[in-house]
This record gives structure tokens, C-alpha cells and sequence, in this order.
């Protein structure tokens, strides 16, 4: 046969072969003629690194001045305290739980934070953490120690002055807390947990005016917390709550035990005035006209054909007080001070108490739904009360604590889950038990381990502790949360 030779399968595959290797050698010499970059492990790592690399400097963040500023003015306060044993609510505790008292005058050590003032080396902090202190003292940012001696304490605001005497001390400027507003920045400095020295949290001012909290170590009588979300736990009480400015705008001092993302702070305008008082005489004057006040509530405004006022209500007026004395009655509605709105109860007792003693005020005040105005000299608290200038309401109780009390109902015992108890129907201005945050419709379940359901059993009780010259241990229940108070009684 003379026609053209088919190919067979052998020359296919060797054909195919050759072409294959044509490719991969044109490859090579493309690849590196055009010095293209291999896909090694290496490369890939430099690819990495170059990723994450730069040259440019790192924008600051707008805390570190403040830091910067406002730390080495921050300070430790190591304390030591004798606890136990005192018939206090620490002992009572131990006994109702444990059946045993604390060891006699035990000594513990407490600590907490601080922050300089003045070039002479006073130091704000609170007043829960150098009360009862037997010892006191003050480590610096830079590592120096003091002794430490109190100037002052004013437990009404959980406000403290102590003082060292050192050379060349920071000082920390104080802001104007007046001028703060909901959302600015807010930085907690301190020592947390008593370990964590020198931490800085930050977060904002998410209120302002807080009163009415139960604190954790004592609970101030005049409260008008700022709220922040800066993180704030034990140890940083004292420390300052500062703004972006570097100055203290607050004193760090309480935390919600049952939440987390919320602390309040003294305002550092009260704390200020406080503590030059502390300064200049020891202690704090107060004034008072000589009420006890509850807020309007929207149903109590409805009860009495008021709408939508607002104000505060004159509960009971003391005898020989500036109140008697102007006129004020029971029911009367304070709307106004020197003309600026009445709104809330504690805002109005703080005002009245930083005014100076003699002051002259003038309140409006609704009456059967008439405006009418009283004139009042304010008096000075402590002077009235030691020399008997007025005496809290007594109401059929002769306990000398300022409270009043009724038998409770079997429903109102299960609505707070108590299985006795009498509920508090009236507390008076300055007395023991409003200084302890005892407040109507709290429900006292027992007077030093007895329980209590009537008046009687109340007065009884309380006066067979007074015979025996020891202090009342009440359980105090609010809303179905119990807590123990101590009060001391006279003989």
C-alpha cells in the first residue's frame, strides 16, 4: 500500500510530551525575564510583615494627658481599724449567723484611694474609708510613704480631709462640677481591689442628682451622686473621677454590688465646700427650718387636686423650730426657694443645709391649693439640737430615735416576704434614724434578735436595750431586701 502512514498512539503521546515540556521551559525564562515574584512560604511571610508595618506615628490617644496630670496626685490609703466586739452590727451579725461575737477590738487592715489638694498635703477621700481608723498611711504614685493625721471627717457626705507633710507633692486641680453634662468624659483614677494601684478607667457621665442609693460602708445622709460607667470597684473608693480636662470633677465612692457598668461619684462642688469647712473648723455647719419632707408623687398631686405641680410636702413640722415659727403646717407643698423651683426632696435638704445659718429664705408654698409665701431665718443644726431648741415628733413613741411605727398587715408581710415586722410611718429631720437611711415604709422585723409586730412590742423592746445600755440592732427590710442598722441610744 502507497498511501500516506497513519500515526499511531505511541507518536501521539510523545508529541504531547514535548509540547508540555516546551511550555514549562517558556515558563521559566518569562518568569524570570520579567522577575515576577515566586509563591514561596517565604515570601508570603515578607508580604505579612510589610502589611503590618508603618512608618507613621500612632495618634494619640486623649487620655494620656489627662493620665499624664492627674496620677501622680493620686494616692493609697492603707488603714488600720479596730472592729468587733463593740454590740455593733458587725457583732450582731457574727452572733445571729455564726453564734459567736467578733473578736474584741480585732484589728483589720483597710484600703482605699485619695488625691492631693493643696501643696500642704491634704487629701480628699472618703470618710468610710479612714473611719475608726487607728493608723493611717499614704503611698504616692512615685513610690514615697507618709503618715498620715485626719483634718476631718463628715460622714452626712461620706466626705474626708487627712494630711501629710512631704515636699515638692503633685497636686490635683479641682473641676466645676456644676458645668457637667450627661455624656461628658469621665476617668476614674485609683487603686482597685487594694492591689491594682494607679488604674484608669474610662467611661461617661451617665447622670447626674443620684440620691436615695444604698452605699456599700455607710450610707451618706445628703446624697447628689454623678452616675458614670467607669469601671469603679472596691479599693477605688476616695480616688477622683476626673474629666478630660485633667481635674477632678468627683469623688469616686460607691459601686452597685449587683451590676456592673454603673459607680457614683461626690460631685466635687459639695465635696469642696465640705472639706474647706473641714478645713477651717474640724466639722461641717449645717442649717435647717425644722420639717420632715416627703417628694410629690403623681398620686399624691392627684389626691390633693394639684395635677401636674410639683414640689415637695411638708410631712410634720418640729415644735420651736424656724418652721413653726413662719407658719409652715402639715401638708403644706413647697414649689419654690428665693424663686427657683422645689422638685425633689434631698436636692431641696442639701440646699437648705449648705446655706449659711441666720440666712433669710423665703418659701412658696401651696396651701388648700393656695399660693402663699413664708419667710424663714434658717437656725444652726447642732446648736438646735443640743440646746433642745426643737424636738422631733414623738407620735406615741418614746423611743428618742425620731421614728414612728404601725402593725403591719399579714398582706404586707408577704408582699416583702417578712414573717414580722412593724412598717416605719414617719422619720424625723435629723434624728438617729434618718441619719441610718431608715425611711417611711420600711419595715423593721427585729429589735436585737426579737421579733416585732406591734407599737408596743417595738417600745418595749427598744426600751429594754436602752436599760441595759446597749446599742439597737434592727433588721431593717426594704422591699424585701434586709440589712442590719445600728443606732445608739442614750441610757
Amino acid at each position: 500500500m502507497n498511501g500516506n502512514r497513519v500515526p499511531t498512539p505511541r507518536h501521539y503521546f510523545l508529541g504531547a510530551t514535548a509540547l508540555v515540556l516546551a511550555g514549562l521551559v517558556l515558563g521559566v525564562v518569562l518568569s524570570a525575564g520579567l522577575n515576577l515574584p515566586r509563591a514561596s512560604r517565604a515570601s508570603a511571610s515578607n508580604v505579612a510583615l510589610a502589611a503590618v508595618t508603618s512608618s507613621g506615628d500612632l495618634p494619640e490617644s486623649p487620655f494620656v494627658p489627662v493620665v499624664e496630670k492627674a496620677l501622680p496626685a493620686v494616692v493609697f490609703i492603707d488603714v488600720t481599724k479596730k472592729v468587733g466586739g463593740d454590740g455593733g452590727d458587725s457583732d450582731e451579725f457574727m452572733r445571729r449567723f455564726f453564734g459567736q461575737p467578733m473578736p474584741r477590738q480585732q484589728r483589720v487592715p483597710s484600703s482605699g484611694s485619695g488625691f492631693i489638694i493643696d501643696k500642704e498635703g491634704r487629701i480628699l477621700t472618703n470618710n468610710h474609708v479612714v473611719r475608726d481608723a487607728e493608723s493611717i498611711k499614704v503611698t504616692l504614685n512615685d513610690g514615697r510613704t507618709f503618715k498620715a493625721t485626719v483634718v476631718g471627717t463628715d460622714p452626712a457626705t461620706d466626705v474626708a480631709v487627712i494630711k501629710i507633710d512631704g515636699a515638692n507633692l503633685p497636686v490635683l486641680p479641682l473641676g466645676d462640677s456644676d458645668k457637667l453634662r450627661i455624656g461628658d468624659w469621665a476617668i476614674a483614677i485609683g487603686n482597685p481591689l487594694g492591689d491594682l494601684r494607679g488604674s484608669v478607667t474610662v467611661g461617661i457621665v451617665s447622670a447626674q442628682g443620684r440620691s436615695n442609693l444604698n452605699i456599700f460602708g455607710g450610707t451618706p445622709d445628703y446624697q447628689d451622686f454623678i452616675q458614670t460607667d467607669a469601671s469603679i470597684n472596691f479599693g477605688n473608693s476616695g480616688g477622683p473621677l476626673c474629666s478630660i480636662r485633667g481635674e477632678a470633677i468627683g469623688i469616686n465612692t460607691a459601686i452597685n454590688t449587683s451590676g456592673q457598668g454603673i459607680g457614683f461619684a461626690i460631685p466635687i462642688n459639695l465635696a469642696r465646700h465640705v472639706a474647706e469647712q473641714l478645713v477651717a473648723h474640724g466639722t461641717v455647719k449645717r442649717a435647717m427650718i425644722g420639717v420632715t419632707l416627703a417628694n410629690m408623687t403623681p398620686e399624691i398631686a392627684e389626691g390633693f387636686g394639684l395635677g401636674t405641680q410639683q414640689g415637695v410636702i411638708i410631712q410634720d413640722v418640729l415644735p420651736k423650730s424656724p418652721a413653726e415659727k413662719a407658719g409652715l403646717q402639715r401638708n403644706d407643698v413647697i414649689v419654690d426657694l428665693n424663686g427657683m423651683p422645689v422638685t425633689d426632696r434631698d436636692k431641696f435638704r442639701l440646699k437648705i443645709a449648705d446655706t449659711p445659718s441666720g440666712t433669710h429664705i423665703r418659701l412658696g408654698v401651696l396651701r388648700d391649693g393656695k399660693k402663699v409665701s413664708a419667710d424663714v431665718t434658717l437656725t444652726d443644726k447642732d446648736k438646735a439640737v443640743a440646746n433642745n431648741q426643737v424636738t422631733p415628733p414623738a407620735e406615741g413613741d418614746d423611743t428618742d430615735i425620731g421614728m414612728s411605727v404601725r402593725a403591719t398587715t399579714q398582706s404586707e408581710r408577704a408582699e416583702v416576704k417578712a414573717e414580722s415586722g412593724v412598717r416605719v410611718t414617719d422619720v424625723a429631720e435629723d434624728s438617729e434614724a434618718q441619719d441610718k437611711d431608715i425611711q417611711v415604709n420600711d419595715v423593721i422585723e427585729e429589735v436585737n434578735r426579737v421579733p416585732v409586730n406591734s407599737p408596743e412590742d417595738f417600745r418595749a423592746q427598744v426600751s429594754k436595750v436602752r436599760k441595759a445600755g446597749k446599742p439597737i440592732v434592727l433588721i431593717v427590710n426594704r422591699n424585701g431586701a434586709t440589712r442590719f442598722e445600728t443606732l445608739k441610744l442614750d441610757k
